[in-house]
């Protein structure tokens, strides 16, 4: 992996290679990939600038939250970093908490969540992005996050493990998120 790998907050000038991501069948959540991928095609569409500046949310004001069985939860604080190696896109990583407070709420899986295209896995981006990640959850004054993995996602896993992650439990999602089987990771912070 290059050294030119970077954190940014999301910009208009690295938009048109995150909107190539998208376009190309990748999205930047694992769970109702296609109504994700049209939901951001058709908001860039209508604003770029404001979905953009909308990626970072540190006061929760985008309103609720709809999970996938289509009930609304409420929106945590939050917000969206790309992953760029040079002009290249390699990922998508968020961070939510709620303030004062490691705890979160059922509907909230975990503090950190990534999301790297098919085209640069296996190469420590996944790794890189997550690292770059952690010292804004730190900067907060987070003790640690949690992220949370299906049991056969190997990959997801040895890149927590390689952050200094730990497996907490394994755990039965709520049923907005279909009651699957999951383990629950922590990085001291």
């Amino acid at each position: 992996m290059p050294d030119a790998v970077r954190l940014i907050k999301p910009e208009m000038d690295a938009l048109p290679a995150y909107r190539a991501a998208l376009e190309r069948g990748w999205s930047p959540d694992n769970v109702g990939l296609e109504k994700t991928i049209a939901r951001e095609l058709a908001a860039i569409e209508a604003d770029a600038a404001g979905f953009v500046a909308g990626l970072d949310d540190l006061q929760a004001r985008g309103g609720p939250i709809a999970m996938p069985d289509g009930t609304l939860m409420e929106r945590l604080p939050g917000y969206r970093r790309w992953l760029m190696d040079g002009e290249a896109f390699c990922g998508s990583f968020g961070f939510r908490w709620r303030p004062g407070t490691e705890a979160l709420p059922p509907h909230v899986l975990g503090h950190v969540g990534y999301a790297v295209p098919e085209w640069k896995r296996g190469r420590g981006y996944a790794t890189r992005g997550l690292a770059l990640l952690l010292p804004g959850p730190r900067a907060i004054g987070l003790a640690y996050v949690e992220l949370t993995t299906d049991p056969d996602n190997e990959a997801s896993q040895k890149v927590i493990l390689n952050n200094g992650g730990y497996l907490v439990e394994r755990f039965t999602k709520l049923a907005a998120y279909g009651s699957a089987e999951a383990l629950r990771w922590r990085i001291n912070l």
